[in-house]
């Protein structure tokens, strides 16, 4: 009699057929399987080690208008801010400080920061801390632009796709964006030697189990080397503000399933899981994730990178949030280490 226990499927093909996904997404009655074998895999290939990325957002202006989005550009009640370079670098410096090897700067589609400026800040970063990978996550841009920032010293890009499915992606997003044109810039960074990562929503409105699938998929078609998804979560100030907020469960079992899908992908415990749940992102561990990303950002302007409400958006200075990451994680029966922590290759394992 033929195995039809998908979560094994899973673990011995490293995929699994449409029907077979949906019923893994459609039911809790793998779940605990499902958890139990992405974090042996996960230990497999990394271990207990947690790689940690200092976050530094650096302007909540955008020019784009996405419906789910807190700093959509018609958001009037937003209180727009902007790093300056020496902002910057000070967040840079800090972290640095407390061991971080990962500069993650991240910000709407905000025209000031030209690819002169950028470019100014990407090679000022590389040139002061040479042995640490810096990470872009500024939206979409022509490739020429991609290109001058990895000149400069940018090797790695966060490109979430949001959603795979053309129709679904038309509800979230205003005629001026286009999922053809975002796959394009995920193939141009792959092209232009990036590690890239990309990710999705889980429960943003009008979603349906097909386009989960449809987004499994596409990441099997780009391969990232990141992935990041979190629930959707509501903002007031949107046209989305009485949609329901994602769901936790079907969040952390899309993770597992990530996690078996890509053995050796660096797969974050997001802020959105956190935010959803006081102990979400230590689930989010716990369900094959392997990367925090805490918040490196002037305790004056995280509040206001709002992409959605109620964000865990902590008045503690670095070091101290730090410190209590690091217990939170090993509580959760991991370690956090101070490393560049590149995507191991296919093959490896401890």
């Amino acid at each position: 009699m033929p195995n039809t226990d998908p979560v094994a499927a899973l673990c011995r093909d490293r995929d699994l057929p449409d029907e077979s996904l949906f019923a893994l997404l459609a039911t809790d009655r793998y779940d605990t399987a499902l958890f139990s074998a992405a974090d042996r895999v996960r230990r497999q290939v990394y271990g207990d080690e947690v790689y940690i990325r200092g976050l530094i957002e650096i302007s909540n202006y955008c020019k784009n208008d996405c419906y789910y989005c807190g700093i959509r550009k018609s958001n009037r009640n937003a209180t727009r801010y902007r790093l300056s370079e020496k902002e910057i670098l000070a967040c840079c410096d800090t972290g640095y400080a407390l061991g971080f090897r990962t500069f993650v700067l991240q910000g709407g589609e905000d025209p000031w920061f030209t690819d002169e400026r950028v470019c100014h800040i990407v090679s000022e970063i590389r040139r002061r801390f040479p042995d640490c990978a810096i990470t872009l996550s500024l939206g979409e841009k022509p490739a020429e632009s991609y290109r001058a920032y990895f000149e400069a010293g940018a090797n790695r890009y966060l490109l979430r796709h949001e959603t795979a499915d053309e129709t679904h992606y038309r509800k979230l997003h205003p005629d001026s964006m286009s999922l053809r044109h975002r796959k394009d810039c995920l193939f141009a960074l792959k092209r232009i030697g990036y590690q890239v990562g990309s990710g999705f929503m889980v429960g943003s409105p009008y979603q349906k189990t097909e386009h989960l699938i449809a987004d499994l998929r596409f990441l099997q078609e780009l391969q990232p080397d990141m992935i990041g998804i979190g629930p959707f979560l509501t903002h007031a100030d949107t046209p989305f503000a009485d949609f329901p907020n994602g769901s936790l469960p079907l969040t952390l079992r899309l993770v597992a399933i990530l996690r078996l899908l890509f053995p050796t992908a660096l797969i974050p415990s997001t802020t959105a899981l956190g935010t959803i749940h006081p102990q979400g992102r230590e689930m989010g561990l716990k369900a094959g994730a392997n990367v925090v990303m805490p918040n490196l950002s002037p305790v004056g302007v995280r509040r206001l990178y709002t992409l959605y409400d109620n964000k865990i958006c902590t008045d503690e200075e670095a070091a101290e949030s730090r410190a209590r990451l690091e217990k939170r994680v090993a509580d959760a029966g991991y370690r956090i280490v101070t490393a560049v922590g590149d995507r191991k290759k296919e093959g490896d394992r401890l």
